[in-house]
This record gives structure tokens, sequence and C-alpha cells, in this order.
């Protein structure tokens, strides 16, 4: 395992944006809007957030998953740079998939970590719920079907062995959460029950949560629908499975979105008094594992959080609050306990419990991740450490903890598998 060296000074989030997570053609806050202004919309809010200016600001990455075919440009860094008023500094766009997010933190961090710069931006936007039309201006859009995301997955894949042997994509979706069924002799209905009762009570801070997708709970869907329980609901034909243990509500939320983030050195903000408390990023642990390999996202998940452990010095009980990209359902459990969030064969308990909502002892997700919250591709990433933000500054509104956490576990992976594993603390 690769040893971490310490960064050359401490870094922490100042400032934090994000846009409504919705089908930006529909919703009345950002219908016509297109990349620029989304991703605009999020980077002043969050220079804005930081009592910063756009002439405050040094340096800006930009990250979207898939530029090319979501957005029909390269190098969308260049023509973002007007919206936010950054004409002539220095930038950098990147593309690691669903991971783009997380890796948007560790590149910010790195570069004011390295003394380089002293204020940065970072964000990402994806307008995942349609496609551009080539030629036409960015808000003018057109429908997204499966029939064109399917085939464009296998891009992640190796393309020597994985991709003609089809990646394994489906096995993928199940091969965590089928080795964690059998280590600890869970059958299939008690996973069914614990993933449905993620889904009760992500959709619960979702709803809550004005950013979100979902408007209604699963209760309200259920009645709407003639059933007289939410769990009979779950288990009915409206919701059928579609691998081995996940059912439709186990599945990522397509939609439009932008999040964005600033960040200086810890002692400059302090100096300044910046608006709200900093959030200092301890560190930062990465593993990349190709999703042709059979257990790629626990292996990547396990190097990465050891990294951060042992860089850190935290230690797994001092995490009062856990995020996580959840874009099938399952990972929230075994990432969970993989990172020593929750006891080792007893994250499905918590999940049937509810001890993983937001108002429960071991919250996970309180926006309501991926499948609830929405996937705006590379732009979640941002937009759970957004939520992890709001959280520990004490600003959550309808979801905040009981307990303001001072200590954030961030699991990212997405795009093959590339993942992050990320300590936030609030500096108080």
């Amino acid at each position: 395992m690769v040893k971490l060296g310490k960064n050359a000074r401490s870094v922490s989030i100042v400032g934090v944006g994000c846009t409504p997570f919705k089908d930006f053609e529909t919703h009345p806050e950002t219908q016509g809007i297109g990349e620029g202004e989304a991703f605009g919309y999020a980077a002043l809010e969050a220079i804005a957030d930081a009592g910063l200016e756009p002439r405050d600001v040094d340096f800006f990455y930009h990250g979207s998953a898939n530029p090319y075919l979501v957005g029909d440009c390269i190098t969308p860094n260049m023509q973002v740079a007007d919206w936010i008023g950054m004409r002539a500094k220095g930038s950098v766009h990147h593309s690691e998939a669903c991971c783009t997010g997380y890796v948007a933190l560790e590149q910010a961090v790195m570069a004011v970590a390295s003394g380089t710069y002293d204020v940065v931006l970072s964000g990402a936007c994806d307008l995942a719920s349609t496609l551009p039309v080539e030629h036409q201006p960015s808000h003018i859009r057109q429908d997204f079907p499966l029939s064109v995301m399917i085939p464009s997955l296998d891009k992640i894949y190796d393309r020597a062995y994985g991709r003609p042997l089809d990646g394994a994509f489906g096995v993928s979706f199940d091969n965590w959460i089928n080795e964690y069924s059998m280590q600890y002799d869970i059958d299939a209905d008690k996973i069914d029950d614990a993933l449905n009762g993620l889904t009760k009570s992500l959709r619960r801070g979702a709803v809550a949560n004005p950013l979100a997708w979902y408007e209604t709970t699963v209760e309200e869907d259920a009645k709407a629908n003639g059933f007289a329980t939410a769990d009979e609901y779950l288990k009915s034909m409206y919701n059928p499975k579609v691998t081995q243990y996940l059912r439709v509500t186990g599945f990522e939320k397509k939609c439009d979105g932008a999040a964005a983030l600033v960040v200086m050195p810890t002692e400059k903000a302090l100096a300044m008094g910046v608006p709200h408390t900093p959030i200092e990023v301890l560190g930062t642990g990465a593993s990349a594992v190709e999703a042709g390999l059979v257990h790629n996202e626990h292996w990547a998940t396990k190097v990465a959080a050891q990294q951060v452990y042992e860089l850190t010095g935290v230690s797994p009980d001092e995490v009062d609050l856990f995020m996580c990209n959840d874009f099938f359902l399952a990972s929230e459990i075994v990432s969970a306990e993989e990172c020593g969030y929750i006891p080792r064969g007893e994250a499905w308990r918590y999940a049937i419990d509810g001890r993983t909502a937001f108002d429960g002892d071991k919250p996970i997700n309180p926006h309501g991740g991926r499948c609830n919250f929405g996937h705006a591709h590379g732009a979640s990433g941002i937009a759970d450490i957004y939520e992890a933000v709001k959280q520990m500054r004490g600003e959550a509104g309808a979801t905040q903890m009981a307990k303001r956490p001072d200590t954030t576990f961030v699991r990212g992976f997405g795009g093959s598998q590339n993942v992050r594993c990320q300590i936030l603390r609030a500096v108080r």
C-alpha cells in the first residue's frame, strides 16, 4: 500500500454551492440554462459563501464525467470562465466519470497545500438527464434514452479485455453485496428488507431537501398506487428486481446538476474570519481498480480507507457522518462497514431499523444519496461534500443531524472503479 505524505500546509473548505438536482428543462428555477450557467450558479454561490469575489480566486478546476457525450464539448473549463468572472485565470478540466467530484476536492487541496495557490475554486457540472443537440446552444437539449446511455458505459472498461468480454457490468452491481451476504450468511429476503429500509430513510431525507429530485415519500407513493404500506409497494411489480438483489429504487436517479467548493489555507481562513466554520480536509486516500477485475469496488475502497486513516491518525469511532457514492444502493451497507463506520456484519440491520437515516444514530447520506437526491454524474461527489459541510456547520435545515458532526468520512467511487476516501473535520 502506498504511504501518503503530509500536506505542506493545512487546507480547509470555506465556501460551497449547489444547484437543484432536477431535470433542468422542467424545473422552474433552472429551466433553459446550459452547462455554463449551471457551473456559474454553483461556483458563484460557493465564492459568495466564502465571503469572496471572483477576483480573489487564483485558479479553478472544472470537472464533468463525460463532457464530449453529455456536453458536446472539449476543455469545458475554457468555456465557463466568462460565466464566473475568471477570464484569463488559470484553470484545468478533468474527468473521472462519477468519481470526478471527489477528485475535484483532492486536486484543489493539493494545489493549495503545495503553496502554489492560496484560493482555489473547484466545481463540476453534468446535465445528465438529457443530451446536447450538436451545433446548437448549450441550453437546447434532447432526450437521453437508455439505448444511448447503456452502450456508452463500456467506455470505462479496458479495451483489450474488459470491453470485448462485456466488462461484467451487470455482475459489478451485485458483486460486493453478494460477497457480503455469503460472508455473513444473510439470505436474499433480509438483503431486500435492508435495501428497502435504506430507500425509505433516504427518500425521507431527499423530500425534506429543497435541492433534491424527489418530492414525495415512499409512503405517499405507496398510497397513491393503492398499497397499504411502503414495504408492500417496494416489493411489488411497481418496483421490480432488475439484478439479483437490486430493485428499481436501488439505482441512481439520473438528473442535471452542478456543485462547487472553495478552499484556502486554514491559517488564512482563520485570520480572515471567513463567514462560516472552516472545514479542514485532513487527507485523501486513493485507489483505482479496473472494472473487469472481480471485487474491484471492495478492493479499492479497502486500500483508500486504510491510506486515509493511516495518514490522518483518525480512528473510525471518531467519524460522526458517512457520505458515500451509492448509485447502486447496496454500496451504502458494504462501504460503511469496510470504512469502519458500522460494525462488520451489522449494517444491514441498521438499515432495516432506520438507524442510517438523517435522524438516526448512524446517518449515511442525509440528503438522500444518488438514488433519491439525484445523480448528476461528475457533480454528485461535490454535492456530497456540500451536504457534509452544511451538516458540519449546522446549516442543513430540516435534515440537520441531532448532533452536529465534527468529523465526516466521504467514500467516493466511479468510472471503473476510481475510489477516493476523504476525512473532513470542522475547525471549531
